[in-house]
């Protein structure tokens, strides 16, 4: 590699690695709080938050990645530019395309990032979020599973808990459940057990009742229905909401590309949502090259100006935040149909173009130098 081209990838490098740390610190503490206060309330420990942060860590990551790019491509061009060095640099015959083969390998390298990070990382640690999530769901629902005392686990629901015995099994239980206002459901068992399964905590009652009251047209109606087993879905009531079965972006690349009947029941999906998470993932890192590119190519369009150059940065700006847009906007259309799924690459598509014709611009002759020459060519 060139020594100019090592000098500008240095350059820009040392700045991304600034402003990716500034962004992922700002992005990850802001996400950080909300899941301290979560964590704490359910009177977890620090080791906990601290390990259920760092999860969410490669996430955050490749998010801020693509943007610290952007910063980091814009500012270095606009330091080179301000100290006189991106002048020199074209007055030895260096022109914009040349010029932006280092800020393409940079962008290049980030793209890689970002690929390792959403095929690889996030995927294991969303794996990992969703089953320390389910360990500590049970763990909480144990804390109310308390015997002697009425319980309010949840607004409109009461429960009664006989005793414990040696085994965890739950003797002679009592389930109010008043959330309905047309219903009031009323559960009893000789024994319980609280059992995991793939929605979260589950209490499966033995030996019990069921009373339905519902109101009738004429009156309130009572069912029973007596039952040897009968299972009863705790995790929403006592986890804040359960988990509802997995999420595909838990599952690696390749699988999703040819999802099986087990993933497919596990997460509820299709086999086109699948595919669907699968090339959202390949097209993601595609926008790290586009945002670098931007960067650099709007900051070279404008010539020198004593006011610098905050019309071009504005025009960076505004050109990410449109690749960005559409790129939100293909997502939102192709949930909706997923046979649409090239759409997808669309948005990288689009600014590949962007790029490429601020660069046309930017290597256009300006000044003095080309209003003579189209004179002379008018002349002729």
């Amino acid at each position: 590699m060139p020594r100019i081209d090592r000098y500008i990838l240095g350059q820009l490098l040392t700045l991304f690695g600034f402003f990716a740390l500034v962004l992922v610190s700002v992005y990850w503490i802001n996400r950080a709080v909300g899941l301290f206060d979560d964590l704490l309330n359910d009177g977890q420990t620090a080791l906990v938050v601290l390990e259920f942060t760092a999860l969410t860590l490669p996430l955050v990551i490749s998010v801020v990645l693509p943007v610290a790019a952007f910063a980091a491509s814009a500012y270095g061009t606009n330091r080179l530019s301000g100290e006189s060095e991106l002048v020199a640099m074209q007055a030895a015959g260096l022109g914009p395309w040349r010029l932006a083969r280092p800020v393409l390998i940079f962008g290049v390298f980030v793209g890689v990032m970002v690929a390792v990070l959403v095929h690889g990382l996030v995927p294991l640690a969303r794996a990992r979020l969703a089953d320390r999530s389910a360990e500590i769901a049970e763990n909480v629902t144990a804390q109310f599973l308390r015997p002697g005392a009425f319980q309010y686990p949840a607004a409109g629901v009461t429960l009664f808990i006989r005793d414990i015995a040696g085994d965890g099994r739950l003797l002679d239980l009592f389930i109010e459940d008043g959330r309905d206002p047309a219903a009031q459901v009323t559960y009893t068992a000789q024994e319980a057990l609280v059992v995991r399964a793939e929605t979260g905590p589950v209490l499966v009652l033995l030996e019990g009742m069921v009373q339905n009251m519902r109101a009738g047209a004429d009156g309130p109606d009572l069912s029973v229905t007596r039952f040897a087993e009968f299972s009863y879905d705790i995790g929403a009531m006592f986890a804040g909401g359960g988990q509802r079965g997995r999420d595909l972006r838990d599952y690696g690349t390749l699988r999703l590309l040819s999802p099986d009947a087990a993933l497919l029941e596990a997460t509820g999906a299709t086999p086109g949502d699948a595919r669907r998470e699968a090339h959202e993932r390949i097209a993601q890192p595609l926008l790290s090259p586009v945002a670098a590119m931007i960067g650099f190519a709007a900051l070279m369009i404008g010539g020198f100006s004593r006011f610098g150059v905050w019309r071009q940065v504005g025009w960076a700006i505004g050109a990410l935040i449109s690749v960005q847009f559409l790129s939100n906007a293909a997502a939102e259309r192709v949930g909706r149909d997923v046979d649409l799924w090239p759409l997808l690459y669309l948005p990288a598509l689009v600014g590949a173009v962007l790029c490429a014709g601020l660069l046309w611009l930017a290597a256009r002759p300006r000044g003095p130098k080309a209003r003579g020459a189209g004179a002379g060519g008018a002349a002729a």
